[in-house]
C-alpha cells in the first residue's frame, strides 16, 4: 500500500508521505542484502511501538510499505514491527521485531530478483515476466517462512505469499494466494484456526478481513492512496474487537 502526500501523526512523531510509485531499485538509504541474516538477539530488544489505535496501526502499515518503496530499510521495520506488535500483543518485543525483519529481508530479495530480470540490465527497464515467472525465488520464501515460524503462522504462508508477489508481476491469478496467505496470519494473529467464522453458505472463502486486505493491495495498485490507508482501519479493529479482554500485553 502507499500513501497521500499528507504529514501524518504517529503517537510522538511525524512521518511526511508522498505520492510516488514503487520504487524497484536496490540501494538507497539503508540498503542491505536481503539475504543476509540481520534478525537481532530477542534478548538485545527490549521494546517495540506498542500501538493501541486501528487508525494508527493501518497508518504503520502503509508507512512500512512507502518506506520500502524508499528502500529506507530501519524504518520499514520499525514500521512494520509496531504493526505486528498490535497484531501478535501475546509475544515479545524481540520475537516481532525478528519477524518484522525477516519480512522486510522477503521485500528486499523480491526486489533484487526483479532486478536481475529487467530488460538491458536496466534497473529502471521493464520486467522480463516471463524469466521472473522461470526465476529463482527462494530467498524470498525462505525469509517469508522466518517470519512463519517467530510468528506461529502456518508454514504455507510463505509459500502463496511468494507465490502471489511473482504473479502480481508476472500476471495470473495473484489475488488467490494472498487471499489464503492473509487468512492463515489472521488464523495466528486470532489464534483461532478455524477463521473465518460463517453460519451458512460460502465456507470455503478466506473471510471478510483477508478480503479487506487484498482490497489494500488493489487500492494501492491503482495509486488510491487515502482509500487503501482508510480500509485497513476496520481490519485492525476487527482484531482489536475479537480479542479477549483479558488477554494480557506482553512487553
Amino acid at each position: 500500500m502507499g500513501y497521500p502526500y499528507e504529514d501524518v501523526q504517529n503517537d510522538d512523531h511525524t512521518v511526511a508521505f508522498e505520492a510516488t510509485g514503487t520504487a524497484e531499485l536496490l540501494g538507497g538509504d539503508d540498503a542491505s542484502d536481503a539475504t543476509a541474516n540481520c534478525c537481532p538477539d530477542a534478548a538485545a530488544v527490549t521494546s517495540v511501538d506498542r500501538l493501541t489505535e486501528p487508525e494508527t496501526v493501518a497508518t504503520r502499515l502503509c508507512e512500512g510499505f512507502k518506506r520500502h518503496d524508499d528502500r529506507q530499510r530501519s524504518a520499514a521495520i520499525e514500521a512494520f514491527a509496531a504493526v505486528d506488535s498490535f497484531q501478535f500483543r501475546h509475544l515479545d518485543a524481540g520475537t516481532v521485531r525478528q519477524a518484522a525483519t525477516a519480512y522486510v529481508d522477503a521485500l528486499w530479495a523480491k526486489d533484487a530478483v526483479e532486478d536481475r530480470h529487467r530488460r538491458g540490465g536496466d534497473a529502471e527497464g521493464e520486467i522480463d515476466q516471463e524469466a521472473l515467472a522461470a526465476a529463482d525465488w527462494s530467498a524470498v520464501e525462505s525469509a517469508l517462512s522466518e517470519r512463519a515460524a517467530r510468528l506461529g503462522i502456518d508454514a504455507e504462508y510463505a509459500t502463496l505469499t511468494t507465490a502471489g508477489w511473482r504473479k502480481h508481476k508476472t500476471g495470473g491469478d495473484y489475488w488467490t494466494p494472498h487471499l489464503r496467505a492473509q487468512q492463515l496470519e489472521l488464523r495466528a494473529v486470532l489464534r483461532d484456526p478455524s477463521y473465518p467464522h460463517k453460519p451458512r453458505h460460502g465456507t470455503d472463502g478466506a473471510g471478510p478481513e483477508a478480503t479487506r486486505y487484498l482490497l489494500g493491495v488493489e487500492l494501492h495498485d491503482c495509486r488510491r492512496w487515502t482509500e487503501a490507508t482508510d480500509v485497513m482501519v476496520p481490519y485492525f479493529a476487527a482484531i482489536e474487537r475479537a480479542r479477549s479482554d483479558d488477554e494480557p500485553d506482553v512487553e
